[in-house]
């Protein structure tokens, strides 16, 4: 009987030690077509950042790679669920496993396994690990260094080209993204979102002239939307979000990106460029994507290609199901930059 009960005691031992590192171990992704190695970048802030890679299989010889740059949210990049309702998901799992090139991802400051606090990280934290991890691509042997594209996702697809640096790149997909700044953003923002609750027309007209002040003091002047509220307490039934930020992300972050001078960085854009849009975004608005192939085309004609999908919302859904056509759509296009 007490070899039996040792034996009991033993696995009992080693499961204590076991089992907790078990249930701490994340769900990770599979593909049919790419194998996922995971990684580690440093931003300046000495955080460590969760970076996925994935290698096409069989891969022979360097292959093209895509760079994703994420949205704004303090969600993962990381989709192990191959049944995702998700649309960026749905979009992120299907390039990678169809494309049969490399993909990098990245999870920002706190977010996944990456270090810091993502609801207190501001722009300049987060742009930092951005161009981390793009200085990362070159550690892989793989990976064919004069064939990069960048997609960038929702606000990642306004802020790219500062994500790429110095860094050759053959192409940017900017999808459901922004070309404008923060401001001109956020106020037409707020007029779809008063309308799309059924507001009175003059209701939406006076709520806008205090929104027009309310961001000017928040986005250009520096101050929170706490403190707006303290010096015009008769515009606290306006403001729908946190005293120190917005969405989830501190008010810094906001500011950081009203600074930002996208047309200085899209007009040094002379790589072909993809933006994409749907008609039923309710996040960005045409004007917010068409702005980038504007800029483009204005100093580099006919780099910038436009593509309206009719009915497609922010999360690239049509009818509530995903837009199938629209990986084939930026997979072709990739294609042809490539001949």
């Amino acid at each position: 009987m007490r070899p039996v009960r040792h034996v009991c005691y033993l696995l009992l031992f080693f499961a204590g030690f076991l089992l907790p590192a078990l249930a701490q171990t994340p769900n990770r992704e599979h593909f049919q077509n790419a194998t996922v190695l995971y990684d580690w970048v440093t931003n300046h802030r000495s955080e460590k950042l969760r970076t996925f890679i994935t290698r096409p299989k069989p891969a022979a010889g360097k292959v093209p790679v895509i760079f994703f740059v994420g949205w704004l949210s303090c969600d993962s990049v990381e989709y192990p669920d191959p049944n995702t309702s998700d649309g960026f998901g749905i979009f992120l799992r299907q390039l990678i496993d169809e494309s049969g090139y490399a993909t990098l991802r990245m999870d920002k400051p706190g977010v996944g396994e990456s270090q810091g606090e993502c609801s207190k990280a501001d722009f300049q934290s987060e742009i930092e690990s951005w161009q981390a991890a793009f200085d990362s691509l070159g550690k892989y042997d793989f990976i064919d260094q004069d064939r990069i594209f960048v997609v960038g996702l929702s606000n990642g697809g306004g802020f790219s080209p500062l994500a790429a640096g110095v860094h050759r790149v053959r192409g940017f997909v900017s999808a459901g993204s922004w070309g404008r700044t923060w401001y001109e953003h956020m106020l037409e923002l707020e007029r779809r979102r008063l309308t799309a609750q059924g507001k009175p027309p003059a209701e939406v007209n006076a709520s806008m002239k205090v929104f027009t002040d309310f961001y000017n003091l928040y986005l250009i002047k520096g101050m929170t939307p706490g403190q707006v509220i303290a010096r015009r307490p008769e515009w606290k039934s306006l403001w729908y979000d946190a005293p120190d930020g917005q969405y989830g992300r501190p008010a810094a972050f906001y500011q950081q990106l009203q600074a930002l001078n996208l047309g200085e960085f899209w007009q040094k854009v002379s790589v072909p460029v993809l933006v994409i849009h749907g008609s039923a975004d309710e996040i960005m608005s045409r004007a917010d994507s068409e702005a980038i192939a504007q800029i483009v085309n204005q100093l580099h004609p006919g780099r910038a290609r436009y593509m309206e999908i009719e009915g497609m919302s922010h999360g690239f859904t049509v009818k509530g199901r995903f837009y199938d056509p629209l990986v084939a759509a930026v997979l072709g296009w990739m294609k042809e930059q490539l001949q």
